[in-house]
């Protein structure tokens, strides 16, 4: 499919983030600065849960790890599915109120991490809390984009994975939830990051 005709569709009924996601452009806020509560969690990791202006529940079958780069808020390993070889993993990224772009910036971000789609992207709308959400749905051939010291010859390809992402638009800015991987193990945990995504609450 050529990426000039790629085209989003919008579902507006309900709802039901791989190897080394990019992040959108911008200047992620550090943990310091957020003013909220813990985010509440049931993992079974010991890693120390930041105060942040968004709160939302975790996965009780996600395991929850310190960030290994300082643009996300959150890090998530999401254990593989029967048919899969390699886990998934599930991020959180937030740059602060009118930082990062978009909504539409952002989704066309993760379409520009593919090189190929398997079929049309899926978006979805709703409200959580008084927010408002889009999640989008993607699969086919990812190229993560290339992190900061990566090697110059940019980042590998990974056909037959999925991106999973709800962007929330939250009173402290917009949160990223992305939820990458194998094809079938985002898909098997996609309603887990949707009712996670549901429980997010601000501060």
């Amino acid at each position: 499919m050529k990426r000039g005709a790629i085209a989003v569709f919008v579902m507006t009924s309900g709802f039901a983030c791989s190897r080394a996601p990019a992040e959108p452009a911008g200047k992620a806020t550090g943990t310091a600065t957020s003013t909220s509560t813990s985010t509440s969690t049931s993992t079974s990791t010991s890693t120390a849960i930041p105060t942040l202006a968004l709160q939302w529940d975790d996965p009780p079958r996600w395991k929850r790890h310190a960030p290994s780069n300082p643009t996300r808020t959150a890090e998530y390993v999401v254990p593989h599915a029967a048919a899969d070889k390699d886990d998934a993993e599930c991020t959180v990224v937030t740059f602060g109120s009118a930082q990062g772009g978009s909504v539409g910036d952002n989704i066309q971000r993760w379409v520009r991490q593919f090189d190929s789609l398997d079929d049309e992207p899926r978006r979805q709308d709703r409200k959580v809390n008084g927010m408002a959400v889009t999640r989008m749905d993607l699969a086919g051939v990812y190229r993560p984009m290339r992190m900061p010291g990566a090697a110059a010859d940019g980042p590998p390809t990974f056909p037959g994975s999925r991106l999973i992402g709800a962007i929330v638009q939250a009173p402290s800015g917009l949160w990223f939830f992305k939820l990458t991987g194998p094809d079938k193990t985002v898909a098997a945990a996609s309603g887990e990051l949707d009712k996670m995504v549901s429980t997010a609450r601000p501060k």
